[in-house]
Parts: C-alpha cells; sequence; structure tokens
C-alpha cells in the first residue's frame, strides 16, 4: 500500500507541520516508510506552500509526487497549482471557506479554519484538517496521528490541539457515515 499526498497552502497555516505529523504518524506509530518534501516561496509567511509525503509499506526510492493519491488544499492559489497532479480516483480535501473546487464533484470539504476561529485559535485549522484528513483517508491510523500531535505542538498546547484534531476527525467520520447512509438510499442522509 503506498499514499502520496500533496498538502498546500500557504506559509503560517502550518502546512509544513501538518505534511511532518503525516509522515511522523505514519513511520514512527504505523510502522511504515515514509519521505516528505517541502517547498515554499521566499516570503514564507502568506506565500504559498507545499509538503509532499509518500507513506509506503515498503521502501521509497524517490521523494518527490507526480501523481498524488491525496491532495489536501488550504488555499485557492494550491488548488489551482496542484489540482493537475490530483489522480483521477484520487480523494480531493478542502478547507471549504477557502477553497472552491471547480469541474470536481467528488471531494471531502471541512470549514477548518472557521472552526479554528471558534475554538479561539486560528493556527490550529491545520491540526482540524489533520484529524478530518486521517478519518476521511485512512492513509495514517488514529493513535498514530493523536500521538503525532501531541509530541508535534508547543508545549502547553497540547490539549487544545487534541481537542482540535477531534473535532476533525468526528466531522470527517460524519461525513462518511453521510456518504454511506447516501449510496444505501436512507432518508435523512447528510450530502
Amino acid at each position: 500500500m503506498k499514499n502520496e499526498i500533496i498538502i498546500t497552502g500557504f506559509g503560517g497555516q502550518g502546512i509544513i507541520l501538518t505534511g511532518r505529523i503525516l509522515g511522523k504518524a505514519a513511520s514512527l506509530g504505523d510502522h511504515k516508510e515514509s519521505t516528505m518534501v517541502q517547498s515554499y516561496g521566499p516570503e514564507s509567511r502568506g506565500g504559498a506552500c507545499s509538503a509532499q509525503v509518500i507513506i509506503s509499506d515498503d521502501a521509497i526510492h524517490y521523494p518527490y509526487i507526480n501523481t498524488a493519491d491525496i491532495l489536501i488544499c488550504m488555499s485557492q492559489g494550491g488548488y489551482d497549482k496542484f489540482i493537475g497532479q490530483l489522480n483521477p480516483e484520487g480523494t480531493l480535501v478542502i478547507d471549504q471557506d477557502l477553497v472552491r473546487p471547480r469541474r470536481i464533484k467528488r471531494f471531502f470539504s471541512i470549514a477548518a479554519t472557521r472552526i479554528a476561529e471558534e475554538l479561539g485559535h486560528k493556527m490550529m485549522a491545520n491540526i482540524i484538517m489533520v484529524g478530518f484528513t486521517t478519518a476521511v483517508t485512512q492513509a495514517i491510523s488514529l493513535e498514530a496521528a493523536r500521538q503525532t500531535v501531541i509530541e508535534s505542538v508547543p508545549k502547553g498546547t497540547e490539549d487544545l490541539n487534541l481537542k482540535a484534531f477531534n473535532k476533525g476527525w468526528d466531522s470527517g467520520i460524519a461525513k462518511l457515515k453521510g456518504q454511506e447512509k447516501k449510496a444505501a438510499g436512507q432518508t435523512g442522509a447528510i450530502s
């Protein structure tokens, strides 16, 4: 099993930390192989940035991604730049308040930034996105993701970040259940 993941947004959103958490959780928590390559503009904060994470059961011989299995977008510019690299059968995950997908019918969305603002910490939108992505893609295990979040965030913020992660996870599980009900033709399905 191999997952090639691109995370994109702008500097200051925690895009690189998101990639680091996914890769670390896969390697240290789930005992898989992982690599990460990061890219950001010279302006650092506010400029475009991205992380490429590969998770595999086998050795990884090339750390760059040509075609992503999972694309996580937290900015419109990132979506516009990387949507062409998403496998047609791949999974698109977006912050629904920041990205408007074009010509894509099937995707997962969460208002990560808005939820983070409601929690009082806009900077935790990336952790909400980690929880949501963990739920909808299962690229990493829940236990590995939670433990890596706790180990990766600044000391003293672990509980808040875990709360943010759980918000994302719960939303992702709710989306999956809604899709299952819809596919089964049950009423009251969430779209």
